[in-house]
């Protein structure tokens, strides 16, 4: 997009996502780990706008509980726009309208795609014309989950979830997802996992690796084979920390899901369903047990502008 085009503004769609698969190695000495994710980008999406502006601001709106949001130069979207502009030695800035849609610190990546839309948005903004890879390494100073907003699709993530190469998934994943009122503190859910981790009987894998099961059931087109290989090590922290998460993994495996988990570092659950129908079913049957549950469904693309 041209500098004339983009005058008015920009509006650019990320998803959110889940890791169907995701194992945890153990703690380096910075505090970080090694992990091996499958990642699959849903439909349910963060929108931003981007408008020029003298300097950099955001505004943050949405269905989701935004209380944990910030509105300032600590919201990763904004430092996202400043390195754009640092990259490319612009002088101005930008204002940013965020819808939100995706639960915020839910484990399903909703301001690492705040981050991608913004890198996005401004790079077409300002006629930058940055190119994918050089995005891709902006993506990565934000955060492990920024690149494969920009990605989108299925992948495998290893390293820190950043090293991203695609995965062929044919067809389509359906998925009902059910929010928390509270979110999850990554780190904290980290954290617990080390902490559970130092008990004998719970080891952490020396080197994270995604079960080739996964890729085959992916490749295939397969909800059943994916259900029955789906794992998150997180799960076992989340579950420790959010115990009531329990109930309502069993109510969704009890309802006709293949497989129920928690997304990411949580307290989002994910359940697979075999078909489209099955999943609305799922939903109505969540729904009427007094939880929030949404149906979506996989993969989709990454941060794209939408005209």
């Amino acid at each position: 997009m041209t500098q004339a085009l983009a005058a008015d503004g920009v509006r650019v769609r990320a998803p959110g996502k889940l890791n169907l698969f995701f194992e945890v190695g153990g703690v380096h000495d910075d505090g970080y780990h090694d992990v091996a994710s499958a990642y699959q980008a849903v439909s349910l999406y963060e929108d931003v706008w981007a408008t020029p502006s003298d300097d950099f601001s955001v505004a943050v709106s949405g269905t989701v509980d935004m209380s944990g949001v910030p509105a300032d130069d600590r919201n990763l979207a904004v430092r996202a726009a400043r390195l754009v502009a640092q990259r490319i030695g612009y002088s101005g800035g930008v204002h940013l309208d965020i819808v939100k849609h995706v639960p915020v610190a839910g484990g399903m990546g909703g301001g690492s795609a705040d981050a991608a839309a913004a890198l996005v948005a401004c790079d077409a903004l300002w006629g930058a014309e940055l190119g994918s890879a050089e995005l891709h390494k902006l993506a990565s100073r934000l955060g492990a989950d920024v690149p494969f907003a920009l990605m989108g699709g299925t992948a495998i993530g290893t390293g820190r979830g950043d090293q991203l190469s695609p995965a062929l998934a044919k067809g389509r994943f359906d998925w009902v997802v059910v929010p928390s009122n509270a979110g999850l503190s990554t780190p904290e859910v980290y954290a617990h996992l080390d902490e559970l981790r130092a008990r004998p009987d719970i080891a952490a894998t020396r080197t994270p690796a995604v079960d080739p099961a996964v890729l085959q059931a992916l490749r295939a087109g397969d909800p059943i084979a994916l259900a029955e290989h789906t794992r998150n090590d997180l799960q076992i922290a989340a579950l420790s920390m959010r115990p009531q998460l329990r109930e309502v993994l069993e109510l969704g495996e009890e309802s006709g899901a293949l497989a129920g988990l928690v997304s990411g570092s949580g307290p989002t659950l994910a359940f697979l369903a075999v078909d489209p129908e099955s999943a609305l079913e799922l939903q109505i049957t969540l729904s009427a047990a007094g939880y929030e549950a949404l149906h979506v469904h996989g993969p989709v693309a990454g941060a794209r502008v939408v005209t």
